[in-house]
């Protein structure tokens, strides 16, 4: 059981929901995104997300677009993105799941990517562009090295493949709640409660549920549904606007730290 299995395991136990969090890595530098981390461990996140800079991020709205471009800028790469998840171990055991394009690990090599991600101390992955169908070879080498291979499930995913993914599926779920890319919204989906029991047919596991969740009140909304909800643009837009002040830590650490109470505050639902 690594630590996002063990961290699900605990929540659930205490009949509590889960808070995770993404931001893109190196922005604005890599020694943000490590005070970022701790800082996010003592407001009570659950999961840190980190967005390994890519130059065509497809699947991302402006404000995580923007987040790459100032973490590529910021000279960020792969492997200084593993450097800094070491670095966090040091001070931290928050499981740390890279979000990250394939291109990415295959330029590398997967095999050789995914055991240098292990030994820093990575705990999942999730690949935006794989499809599980085409996961084999990429299973077996999580299943090798101990981490867990996320995936995802869009509004438009019929049954038979929820089926599917459900049966490959470590750590969560992650259940994009919105057609299309990241970013902000001012409402929450209408779905959420509707398709989280759709999965729940097929699945035992957490399902964390994103895409669009902004503030506090949509977080809590979120959490009668969900198991988790995960907060990313929201957040990735306030460092846009702090840069290199030197309260970015703290000043996006108070708001993360409301969502996570709010989050909290959110009556306990049958997984």
């Amino acid at each position: 059981m690594n630590r996002i299995e063990s961290r699900f395991a605990r929540l659930r136990s205490q009949q509590r929901k889960g808070l995770v969090v993404y931001i893109g890595a190196g922005d604005p530098h890599l020694e943000a995104t490590r005070q970022l981390a701790l800082e996010f461990d003592q407001a009570g996140v659950d999961v840190l997300e980190l967005g390994v800079p890519f130059s065509d991020p497809l699947a991302d709205g402006v404000v995580n677009q923007l987040a790459a471009q100032r973490g590529l800028a910021s000279g960020t790469t792969p492997s200084s993105v593993l450097k800094t998840v070491a670095d966090i171990r040091r001070d931290s055991q928050i499981p740390i799941v890279l979000y990250i394009y394939f291109n990415l690990l295959h330029r590398v090599g997967l095999d050789h990517f995914i055991a240098q991600a292990a030994a820093a101390g990575v705990d999942g992955l999730l690949i935006l562009d794989l499809p599980p169908e085409e996961a084999d070879d990429y299973e077996a080498l999580m299943r090798k090295a101990g981490m867990c291979p996320i995936w995802l499930v869009a509004p438009t995913t019929p049954d038979a493949r929820i089926e599917r993914i459900a049966r490959r599926a470590q750590g969560f779920i992650y259940y994009v709640s919105r057609e299309g890319v990241t970013g902000m919204q001012s409402t929450v989906s209408t779905s959420i409660g509707d398709m989280t029991q759709r999965i729940r047919q097929h699945s035992q596991l957490p399902i964390a549920v994103g895409f669009g969740i902004s503030n506090p009140d949509q977080a809590r909304e979120v959490a009668t549904h969900a198991d988790a909800i995960v907060v990313g643009s929201a957040i990735v837009n306030r460092i846009a606007q702090l840069g290199s002040d030197p309260t970015l830590a703290a000043q996006v650490g108070a708001f993360v730290r409301s969502l996570a109470d709010a989050v909290r505050s959110a009556s306990a639902s049958p997984a």
